[in-house]
C-alpha cells in the first residue's frame, strides 16, 4: 500500500518566521494556492482511497486545493491526530525571540528530539505527538482496502511521523532534515513493514 504525505502550503506566519504549532494558525499566502494546484496536478491521476488531513486551516485548505485537481477525490477525513506539535506559549511568537531564551530546546527540536523538552513554555510532549500521528496512519491502513492514502499535515509532525514509521530512532529523526511546504514524501507499506520511497520532493513545483 502506498502512503503519500504532504506538508501544507506556506503561510503568513511561515513568511514572518513565527511559530504556528497546534493551536496557532495563519492564512496561506496567495502564492501558495498556485503551488497547491501544481501538487494536485502532479497527483491528478492517482485514485486515492482516502485522504486524511489536519483540521487546521493551513492544512485543510491545502487538502481541499489538492482535491480540486484530482480526477477522483474521496471525502476528506479531518483528524486532530494530524495537527502540528503543540508549542504552548511560543505559538504566534517570532522564532528569533526564542533562540536565546530557549536555546537548548530549539536546538533539540531541530537536531535531536530525544533531548527536547517543552516544559518551560507549556508545549506538547514530543512523544505524545509521535503516538497520535503514527496511530492515525496505522488506523487509516487498517480501514483501507488497498490504498493509496494521502495525508496532509505539518512540518514537525509529518517529518517525525514518517521517520518513526520507517524505524528511525528518536535521536535521529531529524537526520534527513525537515519538510518544505507542499513537498511530497511516499512510504510503501507491505507485510507490516514501512519503507521510505521518496522524501521531501518538490520538483513538480518548478514546472
Amino acid at each position: 500500500m502506498k502512503l503519500y504525505f504532504t506538508r501544507h502550503g506556506k503561510t503568513e506566519w511561515n513568511k514572518e518566521m513565527r511559530f504556528q504549532g497546534r493551536e496557532g494558525d495563519s492564512p496561506l499566502l496567495p502564492e501558495s494556492y498556485k503551488e497547491i494546484e501544481k501538487l494536485g496536478t502532479h497527483l491528478k491521476n492517482i485514485s486515492f482511497e482516502a485522504i486524511y488531513s489536519s483540521p487546521m486551516v493551513r492544512a485543510s485548505k491545502t487538502a481541499e486545493g489538492i482535491c480540486e485537481q484530482l480526477t477522483n477525490c474521496p471525502e476528506i477525513i479531518y483528524s486532530d491526530a494530524l495537527k502540528e506539535l503543540g508549542l504552548g506559549e511560543l505559538e504566534g511568537t517570532k522564532i528569533i525571540d526564542s533562540r536565546e531564551k530557549y536555546a537548548k530546546e530549539m536546538w533539540a527540536l531541530r537536531n535531536d528530539p530525544s533531548q527536547y523538552s517543552s516544559e518551560k513554555f507549556q508545549g506538547e510532549v514530543y512523544q505524545d505527538m509521535l503516538e497520535r500521528s503514527t496511530n492515525i496512519v496505522k488506523q487509516a491502513i487498517e480501514e483501507a482496502e488497498q490504498g493509496p492514502i494521502l495525508f496532509v499535515s505539518h512540518g514537525v509532525t509529518l517529518g517525525a511521523c514518517i521517520q518513526t514509521l520507517i524505524g528511525t530512532p528518536l535521536v535521529d529523526l531529524r537526520r534527513q532534515g525537515g519538510l518544505t511546504n507542499n513537498s511530497l514524501s511516499i512510504v510503501d507499506y507491505t507485510n507490516g513493514k514501512f519503507t521510505l520511497e521518496l522524501w521531501n520532493d518538490g520538483s513538480y513545483l518548478n514546472k
